[in-house]
């Protein structure tokens, strides 16, 4: 069983090369390769920085190195 599998949240740290400054955001997980420590998804949220170049639904590959957090998407669902 993969780290993290299809529809898992990974919580990943982009940092502006300029500035420095990191932003963290929420990506939704599509896939995981264990064996290079990859995650392949898109963003699930917007960034404040609209210098990165980033949006909300780009696709990504993440190395595990970027990920701070992990979610089931059941976390997020409604307990009531």
């Amino acid at each position: 069983m993969p780290k993290y599998e299809k529809g898992d949240y990974i919580k990943v740290e982009f940092v502006d090369e300029v500035t420095g400054v990191g932003e963290w955001m929420w990506v939704r997980v599509h896939r995981c390769d264990d064996e290079n420590q990859l995650v392949f998804g898109d963003l699930d949220n917007v960034p404040l920085n609209d210098e990165s170049g980033l949006k909300l639904g780009t696709e990504l590959a993440v190395s595990f190195t970027q990920i701070r957090e992990h979610r089931k998407s059941a976390d997020f669902e409604s307990k009531i």
